[in-house]
């Protein structure tokens, strides 16, 4: 980033006044009548409603539209291990995204933990505050401890965008991918670089959409995770391959979908032109791609191209998600996120690329037209659609599963 761009990036976040958050009151408290009933002695009549039915609370107080963005700091965007306190300017940005796509409150937390243990012990005692709980930035593979530990524990949802979230849209976006390519899922060989936990549940996922585990092949910093290797953790081990190819490029040899989670320039020119006939070609590391779309592009003519940057086609960004699979959630007071739930969001995110792109998304990208293709894959982040049509999608699939405590929302499309 240029020095202009980084100065500008630090104004804008102390400007004119530092972070990005706060909060209002939604209640007036401006007379002596507004003060008790907002304190004492007003206040103790949804404390004791509260203490006679914990369901209370969600008629009496936020929490029922109140959710936890929670880091420890360990695995901050590309920056790694910058700890706690260095990652609240991103826990700040998750809370914009929440109120300006879901309108969902957000209390951001940053956890200085030694341990994961000491880390799920906080969210445990302090859960009670909120209606869900976003996990970010949390390294693997203490992430899946953790998540795995919480959503045992906790019966409101509790989510970690960075597998989950990224899951589902890079599900949306390969299933319209491989449309496009006349490729059927259950067909597709693959390839993902990158096996922490936006790899690892990116694959759990779409093994659930209908790829072959056969069909896959986990490439890690030692090369390819395979059966006769003895360093690998649980979630790696579950894809342990059978085979004799050991490298990335061995790896990517006739391969129809390349998944980058990992690092910038890691991917050739000559590794792409190995790749079958009309291949995937997912580069999603930030801010720079596995390989650019530009050398992408120039290398094979006949691929469908998406990294993680919004100046180009085909953004897979997590902000197409989590939000919306929140508001869902949140609105039928659902015990959790399960699978069922995460997939009916992949196809409700799907199935909006395939239809006309209303004006105001046109416009807000200073396009002409975007029709399902090549280089509209998936919906753009500002789309106004994606805030009716994947929460309904969320609710329905948590209603169907049982684990809503509400029924359908009347507002929500039939």
């Amino acid at each position: 980033m240029s020095t202009d761009k980084k100065q500008a990036a630090l104004d804008y976040h102390a400007l004119p006044k530092p972070g990005k958050i706060r909060v209002e009151s939604t209640k007036p408290c401006t007379t002596q009548q507004d003060l008790a009933l907002a304190y004492t002695p007003g206040v103790a009549e949804p404390v004791r409603a509260i203490a006679a039915d914990p369901e209370a609370a969600y008629r009496y107080t936020t929490k029922g539209n109140l959710v936890a963005v929670i880091t420890d700091g360990s695995a901050v965007l590309g920056l790694g291990n910058v700890g706690a306190l260095a990652g609240k300017p991103v826990m700040e940005g998750k809370a914009v995204l929440f109120k300006r796509f879901a309108d969902i409150d957000v209390f951001d937390i940053e956890v200085d933990a030694k341990t994961p243990q000491d880390f799920i012990n906080t969210v445990i005692a302090i859960a009670p505050t909120f209606g869900g709980i976003n996990l970010e930035d949390i390294a693997a593979p203490a992430c899946f401890e953790i998540e795995a530990a919480l959503r045992a524990k906790l019966d409101i949802p509790v989510f970690h965008d960075d597998q989950h979230g990224t899951a589902v849209i890079i599900g949306a976006a390969l299933i319209n991918a491989l449309e496009l390519q006349g490729k059927k899922i259950a067909d597709a060989r693959i390839v993902c670089l990158g096996a922490g936990a936006a790899g690892i549940a990116s694959l759990n996922l779409l093994i659930e959409l209908g790829v072959r585990r056969t069909n896959i092949l986990l490439v890690d910093r030692q090369g390819v995770i395979h059966n006769g290797r003895s360093d690998l953790n649980p979630q790696k081990k579950a894809f342990a391959a059978e085979t004799t190819k050991r490298t990335l490029a061995d790896a990517m040899q006739g391969a129809d979908v390349f998944l980058g989670v990992s690092g910038p320039n890691l991917v050739t020119q000559d590794m792409l032109r190995s790749m079958a006939a009309k291949p995937v070609v997912f580069a999603l590391s930030n801010p720079d791609p596995e390989i650019s779309p530009e050398l992408a592009h120039a290398t094979r003519t006949d691929l469908i191209m998406a990294c993680g940057r919004s100046d180009y086609p085909n953004q897979v960004n997590n902000v197409l998600g989590f939000p919306f699979i929140f508001r869902g959630a949140l609105d039928v007071r659902a015990r959790t996120i399960n699978q069922p739930m995460q997939i009916a969001a992949v196809h409700a995110i799907a199935a909006l690329a395939h239809l006309p792109v209303p004006k105001e998304v046109l416009a807000a990208y200073k396009l002409t037209q975007l029709v399902f293709g090549h280089d509209y894959i998936i919906p753009k982040p500002l789309d106004p659609r994606l805030r009716s049509t994947v929460p309904a999608a969320v609710a329905r699939a948590a209603i169907e599963t049982g684990v809503a405590r509400l029924p359908y929302p009347a507002h929500y499309p039939a």
